[in-house]
């Protein structure tokens, strides 16, 4: 007896077949894995072997003669790699402030606001992220030149802002696309003043995308070499100058120490982020639940 069936329901004997697996079924196919397992090896076996040869022995790193921390007590014990460090970690936190404020309110408002001529603002305010990054050391070096301010950590920091904040922006931007506005709409019902609801529903929504930009604007100000190479002045050396002016002459253990050393820094940010991250999601889910 056949099995009877409604209208536009599926037998139950039939097979159901996909023309196409899905995206994550892609995963189960052995080129793409070894794709994948090269890729990765590819982009972070220098940054391994970097690591690896800072704790080696032989000065010349041509081959393993042992394990040793002299070079990291080599490269705190020298003053002016650890000034640099310093002035580094300065810039760095001092631009990412700035820049996460900034950006975070220059992207909550492209988000919520229209308003004559917002496509022209949005592409100029945007302009640091898409032109080279040796015309915006330029156009700084000659800003400072013309207000005859002079150059030290205050014109890189300032610089920093300037291409780090835009970054902040899009990510806002990102996050708030998903937004559900109605959120606001009940807290205002249920009688939360604006800043209120700005306080304990806006922002605790954005946070994930302000931690992401703020941990995007300090990478960015850690790691920059080409604006700060333009706008630094006498006693304000950041740590990728002075890297790059020991490898000038030769890349030593020290070099690799002290480069992993800003590794570290970065990854020491990036996981306490992302665990900030993920404690905010957990309120969130809580709070709505």
């Amino acid at each position: 007896m056949a099995q009877a069936t409604t209208a536009g329901s599926v037998p139950a004997n039939r097979a159901v077949h996909r023309d196409k697996p899905l995206p994550l079924e892609y995963m189960r196919k052995r080129w793409l894995q070894a794709v994948l397992i090269f890729g990765f090896f590819f982009l972070y076996f220098p940054i391994v072997a970097l690591m690896a040869t800072s704790f080696n022995q032989d000065k010349r790193n041509i081959t393993w003669k042992g394990f040793t921390f002299d070079w990291y007590v080599k490269a705190y014990n020298d003053d002016s790699l650890f000034s640099a460090l310093v002035n580094s970690l300065t810039v760095a936190f001092t631009s990412t402030l700035v820049s996460t404020v900034i950006g975070s309110m220059m992207g909550l408002a492209l988000y919520r606001y229209r308003f004559s001529g917002k496509a022209i603002f949005e592409s100029a305010a945007f302009l640091p992220i898409v032109i080279p990054e040796i015309s915006m050391a330029v156009a700084m070096l000659a800003y400072f030149a013309g207000l005859l301010v002079p150059l030290n950590l205050f014109t890189i920091t300032v610089s920093h802002i300037a291409f780090s904040f835009p970054f902040v922006a899009v990510v806002i931007v990102t996050r708030m696309s998903g937004f559900d506005e109605s959120l606001e709409e009940a807290s205002r019902d249920l009688g939360a003043s604006a800043w209120q609801t700005f306080w304990n529903v806006t922002v605790p929504y954005m946070m994930p995308g302000v931690i992401a930009g703020a941990l995007l604007a300090f990478t960015l100000s850690l790691d920059d070499f080409v604006i700060t190479q333009f706008t630094s002045g006498p006693g304000s050396t950041t740590l990728p100058i002075k890297i790059y002016s020991m490898v000038r002459f030769s890349v030593t253990p020290t070099v690799n120490a002290a480069s992993t050393v800003l590794i570290i820094i970065t990854l020491t940010f990036a996981v306490a982020a992302m665990a900030l991250q993920a404690r905010s999601e957990r309120n969130t889910v809580k709070k709505n639940g």
